[in-house]
């Protein structure tokens, strides 16, 4: 399933979050976790000779102090956990890691510190969201941090483009090594049909044939899982797609959200691309973010 999974971290509870999915999934696929904190040089550059030599020792210090945090509570729960200081530019350097070390799945927390300890929170995130080249699954703070999180449930939405398939793809392999249920999700966005038509097809058609697109693109995602051996269920919808995504997860138990980053263009873009940000910002249920395959 995975090989190689990066944690980027700060040391912070959020980030330990992060870390509490990477070990789960590693379990599951006898994966190896990579602990890497950041020492952004950005915050030194203005600093006097000698202060800045301290301040950065301290800064290197406190990041050594987090990935062996993460190395700790990852080998008491039975994982290979590899630790990395690196100097650099947060999402650049952890871009750059993952090009370097083969890594496929990075897994961040979606929020964490201020001042000089804060290094991977929101547009740190979203710029490995956006850059990376292999899934990014994001993670809120939930619970008491101390136990592995389990998948039960997961949910795929869909627009029925490739991006979608390949997150059902994934999620699939979760599916199977964890024993869990799957559901798609299909939503018809209700602005493609709220507005006047002077010319072609009458609103109440243009709305059957979102809902007929919506409920094809969603039975076409259940009959992959089929075939690859995982039953799935087939939700279809009508509202916004970031909301109802984000609704539908935290009302029906689901662990795990799985998304593709890209869809289409013009109508038959419902749910992916920007709307994947939209659930990882706001989302309190984790969202693996699929980059779509060559």
């Amino acid at each position: 399933m995975y090989d190689r999974i990066l944690v980027p971290t700060d040391g912070s509870d959020w980030a330990m979050a992060a870390a509490n999915h990477a070990f789960a999934l590693a379990k599951l696929g006898d994966a190896t976790v990579h602990a890497l904190s950041v020492v952004d040089l950005r915050h030194f550059e203005d600093d006097v000779v000698g202060s800045a030599s301290e301040d950065l020792s301290i800064a290197e210090q406190a990041a050594k102090a987090a990935v062996e945090r993460v190395q700790q509570v990852g080998e008491e729960s039975g994982c290979r956990v590899r630790t990395h200081v690196e100097r650099g530019i947060p999402h650049e350097t952890v871009l750059r890691f993952v090009a370097d070390h083969d890594v496929d799945l990075v897994v961040m927390g979606t929020h964490g510190r201020t001042g000089l300890e804060r290094f991977l929170l929101g547009s740190v995130t979203e710029r490995v969201l956006r850059g990376s080249p292999v899934p990014v699954l994001t993670t809120h703070l939930d619970g008491d941090g101390g136990t592995l999180p389990t998948y039960e449930h997961l949910l795929v939405p869909t627009d029925g483009s490739e991006g979608a398939r390949d997150a059902l793809d994934r999620a699939v392999a979760v599916a199977t090594a964890a024993g869990a249920r799957l559901t798609v999700l299909s939503v018809v966005d209700s602005r493609a049909f709220t507005g006047g038509f002077e010319t072609g097809p009458t609103l109440p058609n243009i709305r059957e044939q979102l809902q007929q697109y919506a409920e094809d693109a969603a039975d076409a995602l259940v009959r992959r899982a089929a075939d690859a051996g995982v039953d799935a269920d087939s939700v279809v919808t009508v509202g916004l797609p970031a909301t109802e995504i984000t609704a539908y997860a935290e009302s029906n138990d689901v662990d795990l959200v799985v998304m593709g980053t890209h869809g289409r263009s013009g109508l038959e873009r419902l749910i992916l691309g920007s709307v994947t940000e939209r659930v990882v910002r706001t989302s309190e249920t984790p969202v693996l973010a699929v980059t779509p395959t060559e």
